[in-house]
């Protein structure tokens, strides 16, 4: 078989002839960045080979200079015959931290937090004294044990695991019949997951995990105390095939493909869960319950679904909701048989992130008046209503909002350009970084920044075309022109940070697919924009975006100010909801089946709000009375 030498690590794999560049790269443990999901368009899985000649369906985007240098684009490259050398480019490989989430907690009303006398969470724990073995009792361990429960706890039916049952007969035996029992209650069944001898006040912990599509998120907490001992937040490594939930139903259509996926989902929750137990000095043993809460393409995934049929019409998702599994089931680093909770979905593109994120607003509670929910990220997720209804959508937004359609654009990490003004008179760029240091990229707070201001300044034309007046930062080649945000001289790389018109393009379909979905929904409640009460704005993408900025690219409905709040990750807070109190699992199923799921693309209206948002802010100015006052 054919060897492959990946520089600069020096890894070495023999494959068959035949496989799939990406996929020997990946097999070596090597992650190569393939954001469009390996269909070729997006460049970014390029690298070089050294020696050896692979076998290549087509270049794609690569220059003609870059294919006679060596590059091809591992997603339509394979092992031939010869022994391959590969440089893999140091950007093509996956990297970077999200700072954790801890003010999302501040940005929820309190009152909707479980008060203490409603803590009702997944796992509990209860001190019993069982009876001691007598003759001719005709009492097994397991009879006795169950007396004491029904007599002490619940008169569920009870069950237990097989592990419960090798230790029960010396347990009881240990501490003169003393145990304490971790136990989960679903429905009419009450199971044991957990038994020791003697009184264990230990804390035990939970998981809550908000896994979405470009970043995981965690918390845990100790119980029975319910309090939050940490959070932790990293990117979903499943980025690295693909950056959108289409491209990786596309990347999973191979079984072996479908498995890399899962375990790549497993690997991002469990390096933060044993991050967790390094740093706090917990054994994953102590670990007895979780929330999950993501969209029903991720959760498919994480459980290793074949998710090709959440595309194809009818767009019929393999469940909407999962029954209660176990933690070795999936193949988490917890307590083998802690309960693990899937928050439920509403339809393919409305998953378990939304109802989850929805028990942080009063919409699922006795409110009459109209609330709007709206989590922004690479998907765009939208619910519309009050306590009689509720009617939900979802749009693709792509990566433009995370820096993927750009390509300088990077998400929201140390030296990404997150704000940009605009001198009106030169059309020069001034860029405010996070971490106040030298621009690396631009992401995607940055991006609505940039393109609002040069919009308003008047180097951007309502149509998404830069101005062709003079201008030391525009380049014009042909019908093509190409805006510079910073100077080669200002970067960190030394090479100059630029906008094409193309790349303005993607970010305008992308705020043209959520805004006409907003408009679509409102108009098939019957309502106008203003009879809207509050405006909830979701998702970590919320945490950089600038309101004015959003409104002024026609992101979002030019509504008063005051009605717009940002919420954060809301899927993780919810999640954490659902941990500490089973009450609100109840309220969330309720809530999963109140939802009508609105289905854009049999919709022919939402076409007709899309094609009339294609312009900045869009092509009916009347919709945004403020930006015309402004200019007046």
């Amino acid at each position: 078989m054919p060897t492959l030498r990946f520089n600069p690590t020096g890894k070495t794999i023999s494959v068959a002839a035949g496989t799939g560049l990406l996929d020997a790269a990946n097999e070596a443990g090597i992650k190569i960045d393939a954001p469009c999901g390996a269909n070729g368009t997006c460049g970014k899985c390029a690298v070089r080979i050294v020696e050896g000649i692979p076998e290549t369906d087509d270049h794609g985007l690569l220059s003609s200079e870059a294919v006679q240098a060596g590059y091809v684009h591992t997603c339509k490259s394979r092992v031939g015959d010869s022994d391959l050398v590969v440089e893999i480019p140091a950007r093509c490989e996956k990297h970077g931290q999200f700072a954790d989430a801890q003010k999302d907690f501040e940005r929820i009303n309190p009152a909707l937090f479980p008060a203490e006398w409603q803590l009702n969470p997944m796992v509990k724990r209860e001190y019993l004294q069982v009876q001691a073995a007598a003759a001719e009792d005709g009492l097994s361990d397991w009879d006795r044990l169950i007396q004491t429960i029904k007599e002490n706890i619940s008169d569920y039916e009870i069950r237990a695991t097989v592990l419960v049952l090798k230790v029960l007969a010396d347990s009881l035996r240990k501490e003169n019949g003393l145990v304490t029992v971790w136990y989960t209650r679903d429905r009419n069944i009450l199971k044991i997951i957990d038994l020791k001898p003697g009184r264990d006040d230990s804390e035990y912990y939970g998981i809550a995990v908000d896994l979405g599509t470009t970043s995981v998120s965690l918390i845990l907490t100790a119980f029975p105390s319910h309090q939050i001992t940490g959070i932790k937040t990293d990117y979903n490594r499943q980025i690295s095939c693909g950056s959108d939930i289409i491209s990786r139903i596309n990347y999973a259509r191979k079984q072996e493909r479908l498995e890399e996926l899962t375990s790549l989902a497993l690997e991002s929750i469990n390096g933060l869960i044993q991050a967790f137990i390094t740093e706090q000095k917990i054994t994953s043993e102590s670990v007895k319950s979780c929330v999950i809460s993501g969209n029903t393409t991720m959760t498919h995934l994480l459980l290793g679904l074949n998710p090709d049929h959440i595309r194809l019409d009818p767009y019929t998702p393999t469940f909407l909701r999962v029954p209660q599994l176990k933690a070795a089931e999936i193949g988490l680093d917890l307590h083998h048989a802690a309960p693990v909770y899937i928050s439920p979905a509403v339809g393919s593109y409305v998953g378990g992130d939304i109802t989850a994120g929805l028990l942080c607003t009063e919409i699922e509670e006795s409110c009459d008046e109209i609330i709007a929910f709206l989590d922004i990220g690479t998907n765009g997720e939208l619910a519309l209503g009050n306590s009689e209804f509720i009617i939900s959508c979802a749009c693709s937004a792509g990566p433009a909002f995370e820096g993927g359609a750009m390509s300088c654009g990077m998400r929201a990490t140390r030296g990404a350009i997150e704000s940009v003004s605009i001198n009106p008179e030169t059309g020069k760029s001034k860029v405010i970084t996070i971490g106040d240091t030298k621009a690396e990229g631009i992401c995607g707070s940055g991006i609505i920044s940039l393109i609002a201001e040069l919009s308003s300044s008047g180097w951007l034309e309502p149509s998404g075309k830069l101005s062709r007046n003079p201008c030391s930062c525009i380049t014009i080649s042909g019908r093509q022109a190409t805006y510079t945000i910073v100077p080669e001289a200002d970067s960190r790389s030394g090479n100059p940070l630029v906008i094409t018109e193309s790349e303005i393009e993607n970010v305008i379909r992308a705020k043209a697919a959520i805004y006409s979905a907003c408009m679509l929904l409102i108009n098939q409640v019957g309502i106008e924009p203003e009879s809207i009460s509050r405006f909830y704005i979701a998702g970590g993408f919320g945490h950089y975006l600038n309101l004015e900025n959003c409104i002024t690219i026609g992101l979002l409905p030019d509504l008063d100010r005051t009605v717009f709040k940002f919420l954060g990750n809301t899927s993780l807070v919810g999640s954490q909801m659902l941990l500490t109190s089973k009450d609100f699992q109840i309220r969330q199923q309720a809530l999963s089946w109140r939802i009508t799921y609105v289905d854009l693309g049999s919709d022919p209206e939402y076409m007709d709000h899309y094609t009339a948002a294609l312009f900045l802010p869009h092509t009916d100015q009347s919709l945004f009375p403020s930006l015309n006052r402004n200019k007046s």
